[in-house]
């Protein structure tokens, strides 16, 4: 078994949940380097939504590799929380004012 983290899980699921939590938490350090340089706040907002979805999934894997049901109970108020997050952050966006396009010299005028 893999010995990074403890699990209650005997044999190949053990090591699955491990495997898991391992690729759940690199995507988790790519999409924050997203939410850093997100060149739009669409693309923050993704972002920012994709954190709290992985870290839902993180939670539920350690219920399952730790056998402890108070993970589940986080992870799901915190999938809550953060729908209404992005629900709020989608408004935000939609009421916000558009940029107005600067106006440019016409040619030929001085």
């Amino acid at each position: 078994m893999i010995d990074v983290i403890e699990t209650s899980l005997p044999g190949l699921m053990g090591d699955a949940v491990v495997i898991a939590i391992a690729v759940s938490a690199l995507s988790l350090g790519l999409v924050f380097v997203r939410l850093v340089r997100g060149p739009t706040l669409a693309d923050r907002v993704v972002a920012l939504d994709l954190v709290s979805s992985i870290t839902v999934v993180l939670l539920t894997l350690f219920a399952l590799a730790l056998g402890d049901g108070a993970y589940l109970d986080a992870a799901i108020a915190l999938a809550l929380v953060a729908f209404l997050a992005t629900v709020a952050f989608a408004r935000y966006i939609d009421r916000a004012p558009a940029a107005k396009p600067k106006p440019t010299q016409q040619e030929g005028r001085p």
